[in-house]
């Protein structure tokens, strides 16, 4: 099995997912600085300039490799294609569409490209069309999340195609990229985590608010309208769930959310914005250097692995 470090070129298996309005180019500099692969969202971007910005911020921080998270439903996605072909960006990862069509593209520039997909049938599609390898991402994720788990998913991912798989969703310690590895993952992707670290932009308040979350403090929105997102309970998140169950029009639910993410990262409004996170917020504690938190779950990762195969032997 290819490791996801060695498809990539980074020290730990590890790629930190694309998070709106967090995962600027400085940001995906520290991460991929910090020994795994960094990412630039770009679903907060409104022009593929801004997105071409981001990457020069991001190449003048690190000469690590580093990524691009193109969420296709942004109205500059295929000018945002372009400019990742344009600036021979390393890595391309995707969600919240298809992207079959700048596959052949991104590929010709020698881009590595990894889609973050919910269902087998896609992770299959997505293969047939080129991809490099696929992220399995399990509804345990936080912002926008599927219907299955990662446990049930990441097998049959494993199972249905024939590159390389990455989990993705509810991943935050040692243990659990252990299980992500017995799960036939060759690495992880990680988001929820590095919210608490020391180098992430959020304001002090949103971290503050999941470092005192627990196990069942979040809660899935947008089911109603097909666009499901996973969030901390807050005023907004009850008030929201509250329209969908009497039936809300989408401009009512719309209306309830507008700006709701930025209140929360850049102004710290826990209480009516949209505190985006999964659901091993409550596994969070402290405030760390990203270094430590990448590299404590690696190691802890192969040793939950080694001893687990040993305690088992003894016991076989």
């Amino acid at each position: 099995m290819n490791r996801l470090n060695q498809l990539l070129g980074t020290e730990f298996p590890i790629i930190q997912g694309g998070m709106a309005n967090i995962a600027t180019g400085e940001f995906a500099a520290a991460c991929s600085n910090a020994g795994a692969l960094g990412v630039i969202a770009s679903g907060s971007l409104r022009s593929a300039e801004e997105l071409r910005e981001q990457i020069r911020i991001c190449r003048e921080r690190t000469d690590k490799p580093f990524g691009v998270n193109l969420m296709l439903m942004n109205p500059a996605a295929p000018e945002m294609a372009q400019v990742i072909s344009q600036e021979l960006v390393p890595v391309v990862t995707t969600g919240a569409g298809n992207p079959a069509p700048y596959i052949a593209a991104w590929k010709a520039a020698g881009v590595k490209v990894l889609p973050v997909v919910a269902a087998t049938v896609l992770a299959r599609r997505l293969v047939q069309a080129g991809a490099d390898a696929i992220i399995a991402e399990g509804t345990e994720s936080g912002g926008h999340v599927g219907e299955m788990t990662t446990m049930a998913l990441v097998p049959q991912v494993v199972d249905a195609v024939e590159v390389p798989v990455i989990a993705a969703g509810g991943i935050a310690d040692g243990r659990q990229m252990a299980a992500a590895l017995a799960l036939g993952a060759c690495g992880v992707q990680v988001g929820t985590c590095l919210l608490v670290s020391r180098e992430c932009p959020i304001h002090e308040n949103y971290k503050q608010a999941l470092l005192k979350a627990k196990d069942s403090d979040t809660t899935v929105t947008g089911r109603s309208i097909g666009g499901p997102v996973r969030v901390l309970k807050n005023k907004m998140a009850r008030e929201y769930l509250a329209l969908e169950r009497r039936g809300a029009t989408l401009e009512e639910l719309e209306r309830c959310t507008l700006g709701g993410l930025r209140r929360a990262v850049f102004d710290g409004d826990v209480t009516t914005g949209s505190v985006m996170t999964g659901q091993v917020a409550g596994m969070l504690h402290e405030i760390r250097p990203l270094r430590v938190i990448f590299q404590e779950l690696y190691t802890q990762g192969l040793a939950v692995l080694g001893k687990t195969c040993r305690d088992w032997e003894e016991k076989a």
